[in-house]
C-alpha cells in the first residue's frame, strides 16, 4: 500500500483530472465515488462525489482530507481505482485476498499539448463558475456563492455554449439602433436570461427581448424572475409562434427545442421580418418521417429508427437550404456533445445579401426523390426567390 500513498501523493494535485472508485465490496452500499479538482475560495481542492442507491453526495476537501477519504475507501469499500492526470493513468486492483496492485502509464504529451485541469477550462466560459448570476441561482443551476450544483453542469456548459454562437454573430447585428430579439418557445428561458444578461448587463446593449411559450405557468414565473432582477426591456409572452404578428421588425429569432413545424413556422416568420440573425435548434422534426418515400433509400427506410433519424437530418438540411436560398449564409453546427443528448443539431443563419436560385433545382429534385415536402417550403411558395 506504500506505492499506492505515493502514487497518490504524486497525482492529487492541481493537474488531476479524475479518480474513479468503482467495484464495490458491498453492492448494497456505496456503489461509486468519484473526486475531481474544484477551486475553493481561489485555492485547488477537490470534489468527491459518492454514488449511493440514487442518490449522489457531495463534499468538498483539501488535499489530505480528500487522501484519506481515497484510502479508506479502498480499505473498506471498493477494489478498484482508475486515476488519470495531466501526466498519467493509474489503476489500484485489491486482490481476494488483500493483495495491491498498482499500474501506472506515463503519457506522452508536450507541454504544448498538456491537458488542462477542468477547473482551468472553466475559466473560459462567458459565464464563469465562481461568480454568482442572479438568474442561473433561481434557475437552480448555481449556488448562492456561484458554484455549479452538479447535476445542472450540462445545463452550464449548455448555455455557456449558446452564448458563444451569439458573440460570433454580434458583427452581423445592426450598431446604429435599438436590436428587437426574438425567443420562440422559451420555456423555462434559461437561454433567454442568459442572452439578456450577457448582450444587456455585461455588454451594455441596447435590446429589446421577447421570450414567446405556450405554457401560462411557465410565462408567469419568467415574467415575475424578470421584475426581480430588475431586466426592464425583457418581456415574456404566452402566445403561439403561427399567431405572433406583434412586431414589424426583428433583428434575432432564436427557436431553441421548438417541436416539429413550430420550428418552420418561426424560421418563416424570421425570414419575413428579413431578420438579420437566425439561431435554431429544432427538435422532434416528425413532419417528413411521416411522408418519406423513396425506393433508393427503401432499403434503409425500412428500418423504423434509421428511417426517423435520416428523416430528421433531412428536415434540417432542407430547412439550411431553403435559409440559403432566401439570402442567409448558414452553417448546421453542434450544439452540445451527443452524450447529452441526440437533439444537438443548431442552425446557424446570418442574412446576407441577394438570393441563391441555384438551390431551387437541387431542392426540387430532393423534394421529388423522397415524395415529402416541409411546411416551411409551403410557407415560402410565392415570396421572392421561391
Amino acid at each position: 500500500m506504500e506505492k499506492v500513498i505515493s502514487f497518490l501523493e504524486e497525482q492529487v494535485n492541481e493537474c488531476l483530472i479524475q479518480v474513479i472508485l468503482s467495484n464495490p465490496r458491498n453492492k448494497e452500499s456505496i456503489r461509486k465515488m468519484k473526486i475531481h479538482p474544484v477551486v475553493i475560495k481561489g485555492e485547488t481542492g477537490f470534489q468527491i462525489e459518492r454514488y449511493i442507491g440514487t442518490k449522489v453526495l457531495h463534499e468538498n476537501l483539501k488535499k489530505e482530507a480528500t487522501m484519506q477519504a481515497i484510502l479508506n475507501a479502498l480499505d473498506r469499500d471498493f477494489k478498484q481505482l482508475e486515476l488519470e492526470s495531466a501526466n498519467c493513468k493509474g489503476t489500484v486492483l485489491i486482490g481476494k485476498r488483500g493483495t495491491v496492485s498498482l499500474k501506472r502509464k506515463q503519457k506522452n504529451i508536450s507541454d504544448g499539448n498538456k491537458i488542462v485541469p477542468e477547473h482551468n477550462r472553466r475559466k473560459h466560459y462567458i459565464l464563469q463558475e465562481g461568480i454568482p448570476v442572479p438568474f442561473l441561482i433561481d434557475l437552480g443551476v448555481q449556488t448562492r456563492d456561484g458554484r455549479i450544483i452538479h447535476a445542472k453542469y450540462d445545463k452550464f456548459r449548455q448555455i455557456n455554449r449558446f452564448l458563444e454562437f451569439v458573440r460570433d454573430v454580434l458583427p452581423a447585428l445592426p450598431e446604429d439602433r435599438k436590436l428587437s430579439i426574438l425567443d420562440f418557445g422559451c420555456g423555462k428561458s434559461y437561454l433567454t436570461f442568459a442572452l439578456y444578461y450577457y448582450l444587456r448587463i455585461l455588454n451594455h446593449y441596447d435590446i429589446d427581448v421577447v421570450g414567446l411559450d405556450l405554457k401560462e405557468d411557465v410565462i408567469d414565473t419568467c415574467n415575475q424572475l424578470k421584475e426581480k432582477y430588475g431586466y426592464q426591456n425583457l418581456t415574456f409572452l404566452k402566445g403561439d409562434i403561427k399567431e405572433y404578428d406583434e412586431q414589424e421588425q426583428v433583428d434575432m429569432v432564436v427557436t431553441l427545442h421548438a417541436c416539429d413545424t413550430a420550428t418552420d413556422y418561426a424560421l418563416y416568420k424570421a425570414i419575413a421580418w428579413n431578420a438579420k440573425v437566425i439561431l435554431s435548434v429544432p427538435c422532434c422534426q416528425h413532419e417528413l418521417n411521416k411522408q418519406i418515400n423513396s425506393r433508393l433509400l427503401q432499403p434503409v427506410l425500412k428500418y423504423g429508427l434509421l428511417k426517423e433519424r435520416l428523416s430528421a437530418l433531412l428536415t434540417d438540411g432542407i430547412r439550411a437550404n431553403l435559409l440559403e436560398r432566401a439570402g442567409y449564409e448558414t452553417q448546421i453546427l453542434e450544439f452540445i456533445d451527443m452524450e447529452h443528448t441526440p437533439k444537438n443539431i443548431l442552425i446557424r443563419a446570418v442574412k446576407k445579401n441577394g438570393f441563391q436560385k441555384r438551390r431551387q433545382n437541387e431542392l426540387e429534385e430532393l423534394t421529388k426523390e423522397i415524395q415529402g415536402e416541409l411546411t416551411l417550403a409551403s410557407l415560402l411558395k410565392g415570396k421572392e426567390g421561391f
